[in-house]
């Protein structure tokens, strides 16, 4: 959730670049810490001896070294992650451009993702944790050395203020004239000295969120120097891009906590299953998210070169993000299915006292999760991006951390829900019904894709014709 906090300061008051510089030196001093903490004895308590049940606990300073140091890395991860995107965005003018920037983005994200949870915990298990995070610590500096040196060439937006303050005025300016006439006259409405040397501005404001054209409609108790009351026709119709977003970031929301269910569910089922690839090789139950980034990783690189490509030159037009975030909702729902058929087999075998199932079972489903992510998670970061008004891309950007952080915790509700209200998830899975979920979860994902769908019928792009938006989310429903 810390990214939107970044995103604030970043969009009202210092931009991404002192941001991003700030936040990996506050980055590199946590994981500092954590090498310390690993690497010197008297900053952990002592291990407890073979057989004993008496145990030394950390002392308060201990804990307190410890928790400054998960709280500085958590700080410095949230100043970087998304605004990076918004950062690197920032240097491309064509949306073309910048979907392409956002692709390599997960890339790059992914690809740190799979080291970290594949090579560093592998070497912290085998060799030691000092190492482990020594490497880290390592890679951080470096990453802090490059960003800096580079510096001088980034192209960085100038901040105007805060632009939460204009979207509140907008709101106050409209309530406080809920009584006025609403007209379509372009001279009963404000318009700033920006308004009015930008060409992308609007003349008069839109038809939809009526309400809120009194907040720039002119009356005779209004002055300029009041912003309370008289807000600009851009400020008005930015707030109006902003709610028309909305829908469909909740539509993001609900897909990815079904995700979120399935990652637990996964974890529990490998461990009733057999992990052993060799006899010198076991997989981790927790490592297995490892397959769902390998696989994101290469469909982004597939969608970029070959797959999007190879549409544009068949259809003669290229799949809009929508269309790809529709495309992500499909292979989502297709995953769940797969893992209730997976599910259903492996309490088949435990009936019938078979062998446990080899857990490269779980793997076809992790793919699909995988291809989905490569669709959506870059498709609405551009949406996000290219639609939210120029002062608030580093809260666009950051809405994709927002996703992430509600939906685990509306998956661990959903996960007590069914626990309090139904039989399905007892401790031993083995006599449950996992599989019952995920056939909710296939539910609930083909309810929220529909509820996508009619969101993005009604939604118009600033920079596309909406009819043939329509025809390409036909397209998307065949």
């Amino acid at each position: 959730m810390l990214p939107v906090v970044a995103a604030i300061l970043a969009d009202s008051f210092f931009g991404n670049v002192p941001i991003i510089a700030a936040s990996t030196f506050i980055s590199l001093i946590g994981i500092s810490l954590l090498t310390l903490i690993s690497s010197l004895d008297y900053l952990r308590p002592r291990p407890c001896e073979t057989g004993s049940t008496l145990c030394q606990s950390p002392s308060k300073p201990q804990l307190g070294i410890l928790y400054a140091a998960l709280a500085l890395v958590i700080i410095g991860s949230a100043g970087t992650r998304f605004t990076l995107a918004s950062a690197g965005a920032n240097q491309y003018k064509k949306p073309k451009e910048q979907g392409s920037f956002f692709n390599w983005f997960f890339v790059a994200l992914y690809t740190g993702a799979i080291t970290g949870t594949a090579a560093i915990v592998y070497t912290q298990d085998n060799a030691s944790w000092k190492f482990g995070f020594g490497l880290c610590a390592a890679a951080n500096l470096i990453s802090s050395i490059v960003f800096i040196a580079g510096k001088r060439f980034y192209k960085s937006d100038k901040t105007l203020g805060s632009p939460y303050t204009s979207l509140i005025r907008v709101l106050v300016a409209a309530t406080l004239k809920r009584k006025a006439v609403i007209t379509s006259k372009e001279e009963d409405y404000h318009h700033s000295d920006l308004d009015k040397e930008s060409k992308t501005s609007a003349s008069i404001p839109s038809d939809s969120f009526r309400f809120l054209n009194r907040g720039a409609l002119k009356t005779d108790e209004d002055s300029v120097s009041n912003k309370w009351r008289l807000c600009s026709v851009q400020e008005e119709e930015d707030f109006k891009t902003v709610l028309r977003l909305l829908p469909l970031w909740a539509a993001e929301m609900f897909l990815a906590t079904p995700v979120g269910v399935q990652i637990s569910m996964t974890v529990l089922q490998a461990l009733v299953m057999d992990r052993e690839l060799s006899p010198h090789f076991k997989v981790s139950a927790g490592s297995l998210q490892v397959v769902v980034f390998l696989s994101g990783c290469v469909f982004i690189m597939l969608n970029n070169w070959t797959i999007y490509p190879v549409y544009k030159k068949l259809i003669r037009k290229p799949l809009t993000p929508l269309q790809q975030v529709g495309i992500g909702h499909v292979f989502t729902i297709l995953s769940m299915a797969v893992s209730a058929l997976v599910e259903a087999k492996r309490l088949k075998t435990v009936d019938d006292n078979g062998h446990p199932m080899s857990v490269l079972w779980l793997v076809p489903a992790l793919v699909l999760v995988g291809i989905g992510e490569a669709f959506h998670f870059p498709a609405n970061v551009a949406v996000f991006y290219g639609e939210f008004p120029e002062s608030l891309k580093n809260t666009a950007t950051s809405l994709t951390s927002v996703v992430i952080g509600i939906s685990f915790y509306l998956s661990t509700a959903l996960i007590d829900v069914i626990q309090r209200t139904t039989a399905w998830l007892p401790d031993d899975i083995n006599h449950g019904r996992v599989d019952n979920v995920y056939w909710v979860l296939v539910i609930g994902g083909a309810l929220n894709f529909g509820y996508f769908l009619v969101c993005s019928w009604v939604y118009k792009y600033r920079n596309l014709n909406n009819d043939d938006q329509k025809q390409d989310l036909k397209d998307v429903t065949t």
